[in-house]
C-alpha cells in the first residue's frame, strides 16, 4: 500500500501541476500540452466494460484518494505519478487512457498529459449525469425509448436494479420513490440540497448524496447499459443504519422504507416543525381517539368503577403520518374439494374502514391496553399504504396471504376525513402509481414492484434486473405490501410545495 505522503506528492491533480502541463513558476497561465488534443490511444477505450456504479476505490490499495478509472479494462487505480498504481498498470498492460473519478479529467499514462477531446463527453455524463430544469419538466410528458451503448433499449426511470445478494427489499422501495415526481425532481437537481449544512462528523448526509446520484443514474437517457447497480447507495444504507439493513441479508421493505423516509427527512434538515421534500410529498395528519381499558383480571364491579374515573375517559390527539398501516382480517383456513387452501380476498375499502372514526381497535402494550379509533384530517399529495401482512412473535413470522382488491384509479378517501377536513380538502381522489409485492414465505420470499410510467401511461413490473410491461388488471392479483397513490390534480413540478 502506498503511503499517504507519497500519494499526495505524486498525484497533485486539482491544480494540474503534473509533468508536461504546468509551466515554471512565475511564467503566467498554464500552457496546454500539444498532445492533449491529439491522443493516439482514444480508439483503445472500451465503453462496454465501464461501470461507475461501484465504490470509487483503488482495486489494489483500497484507498479513496485520487482514484482513476482505466478506460480500457474498467478497473480503478490510485494516482498517476511514477510510483502510483495507475502508472504501473499503464506500463504493465499498455492501457493508456484514464479518467480521474473526482475531477472528471482524462489523462494519458505513462506520458502523463491531460486529454482534451469532445468525444469523451458521453463517458463523463455516465459518471455524473446532470439534468436541466426544462429536461426535468419534460420527463413525464413523453415516453421515448433510448438505446444504451450495449444496444438494449430502455425507458429512463424504468430501469432494473441489480440484486447484489439479498437487497431486493431495498431495491423496490428505491424504485418506488424514483417514480414519485416531486421527490425525483428534487433529487435530480443537486443544487436543491447541495447547500444544506450538517453538524461536523454527521454521516447521514451521505444518504442524500447517494440517493441523488442513484436518481440521476436511473433517469439518465444516455446510459451505457439498461440497468443500474445500487451498490454505493446500499453501502450508505448499511453505514447510516449501523448495519440494521444489510446487502447480504433479506430485510423487510416496510421497515426499510420507514427508516429511509425518516433518515432522509432528518438529513435534509427537516424536523417536526421544519418541512423537507419528504414531508411535503407524503405527510398527512390524523385525529386519534384513545381510551384506556381496565386490566382484564379485575372483577366487573372494579372495571365499572374504573371506567368512571378521568384516567379511563377517551382522549383525543392530533398526529402526523408519512404512511397509513392497513390491517388485514385474519385469513381463514378454508379448503376446497381438492384440499387446496383458498386464498381469501378483501376490498380495499373494507380495510380503509379503520379510518372512519367509528372503528375501534384494541392495542396492547407491555403494561396497559387501549381502544383506539382514527380519522384523517389532512391528505398528502402522495399517500402511502402499508398492508400489514406479517405478524411477528418470539418464535416465528406468519404471513397473511389475503389478496386486497383495489381499483387502479379514482379511490375517493373523503369518507375517512373529519367533517372540517371534508370542507377544506378540495381533491380527495387518488390514482395508484407504485405497488410493491411480496411473494413466497415470510423470511425467504422475494420482492417485485409495479410502477406507472407517467409519460406513456403504461405499467411495468420490475424484479431486480428484469423489466416487463404488465396489464393493469394483473396488478390487483398480487399480494400487495406497499402502495403509493397520487392525489388527482397534484402538481408534479419542481416547486416542492407539497400543495
Amino acid at each position: 500500500m502506498i503511503s499517504l505522503k507519497r500519494e499526495r506528492e505524486s498525484d497533485v491533480d486539482d491544480d494540474d501541476s503534473d509533468d508536461g502541463v504546468a509551466p515554471k513558476r512565475g511564467r503566467g497561465p498554464a500552457v496546454e500540452d500539444r498532445r492533449s488534443r491529439h491522443c493516439p490511444y482514444l480508439d483503445t477505450i472500451n465503453r462496454s466494460v465501464l461501470d461507475f456504479d461501484f465504490e470509487k476505490l483503488c482495486s489494489i490499495s483500497l484507498s479513496h484518494i485520487n482514484v482513476y478509472a482505466c478506460l480500457i479494462c474498467g478497473k480503478y487505480f490510485q494516482g498517476r505519478g511514477q510510483k502510483s498504481h495507475a502508472y504501473t498498470h499503464s506500463v504493465q498492460f499498455t492501457h493508456h487512457v484514464f479518467l480521474n473519478l473526482h475531477t472528471l479529467k482524462f489523462y494519458c499514462l505513462p506520458d502523463n498529459y491531460e486529454i482534451i477531446d469532445s468525444s469523451l463527453e458521453d463517458i463523463t455524463y455516465v459518471l455524473k449525469p446532470t439534468f436541466t430544469k426544462p429536461h426535468i419538466a419534460g420527463l413525464d410528458k413523453q415516453g421515448k425509448l433510448y438505446r444504451a451503448y450495449d444496444g438494449t433499449t430502455y425507458l429512463p426511470g424504468i430501469v432494473g436494479l441489480n440484486n447484489i445478494k439479498a437487497n431486493d427489499y431495498a431495491n423496490v422501495v428505491l424504485q418506488a420513490f424514483s417514480n414519485v415526481p416531486p421527490l425525483r425532481n428534487y433529487f435530480l437537481e443537486e443544487e436543491n440540497y447541495k447547500g444544506i449544512r450538517r453538524p461536523p462528523g454527521d454521516i447521514m448526509f451521505l444518504l442524500v448524496q447517494r440517493f441523488g446520484e442513484l436518481m440521476r443514474k436511473l433517469w439518465n437517457p444516455r446510459n451505457f447499459k439498461a440497468h443500474v447497480s445500487p451498490h454505493e447507495m446500499l453501502q450508505a444504507v448499511v453505514l447510516c443504519s449501523k448495519k440494521t439493513f444489510q446487502i447480504t441479508k433479506q430485510g423487510d421493505a416496510v421497515d426499510f422504507m420507514t427508516w429511509f423516509l425518516n433518515a432522509l427527512h432528518g438529513a435534509l434538515g427537516g424536523t417536526k416543525k421544519k418541512p423537507s421534500i419528504i414531508t411535503k410529498a407524503f405527510q398527512g395528519s390524523m385525529r386519534i381517539f384513545s381510551k384506556k381499558l381496565p386490566h382484564p383480571d379485575l372483577t366487573p364491579e372494579e372495571k365499572e368503577a374504573m371506567l368512571l374515573t378521568e384516567e379511563y375517559q377517551e382522549q383525543m390527539s392530533e398526529s402526523t403520518f408519512l404512511f397509513l398501516t392497513l390491517d388485514l382480517p385474519t385469513a381463514p383456513l378454508y379448503k376446497d374439494e381438492k384440499e387446496q387452501l383458498i386464498i381469501p380476498q378483501v376490498p380495499l375499502f373494507n380495510i380503509l374502514g379503520k379510518f372512519t372514526g367509528n372503528t375501534e381497535k384494541e392495542y396492547k402494550t407491555y403494561k396497559e391496553n387501549f381502544l383506539k379509533r382514527f380519522q384523517l384530517t389532512k391528505l398528502p399529495p402522495y399517500l402511502i399504504f402499508c398492508i400489514k401482512r406479517f405478524t411477528k412473535n418470539n418464535f416465528f413470522v406468519e404471513k397473511n396471504p389475503t389478496i386486497v382488491n383495489f381499483p387502479i384509479t379514482n379511490v375517493d378517501l373523503s369518507e375517512y376525513l373529519t367533517e372540517e377536513a371534508q370542507a377544506t380538502e378540495k381533491n380527495t381522489s387518488y390514482d395508484l402509481v407504485a405497488n410493491v409485492v411480496h411473494d413466497g414465505k415470510p423470511t425467504e420470499g422475494s420482492y417485485r414492484i409495479h410502477v406507472l410510467h407517467h409519460g406513456t401511461g403504461k405499467w411495468y413490473e420490475m424484479q431486480d434486473l428484469q423489466v416487463i410491461d404488465i396489464l393493469p388488471q394483473m396488478i390487483t392479483l398480487s399480494e400487495a405490501y406497499i402502495q403509493i397513490w397520487k392525489r388527482q390534480g397534484s402538481s408534479d413540478t419542481n416547486s416542492h410545495t407539497g400543495e
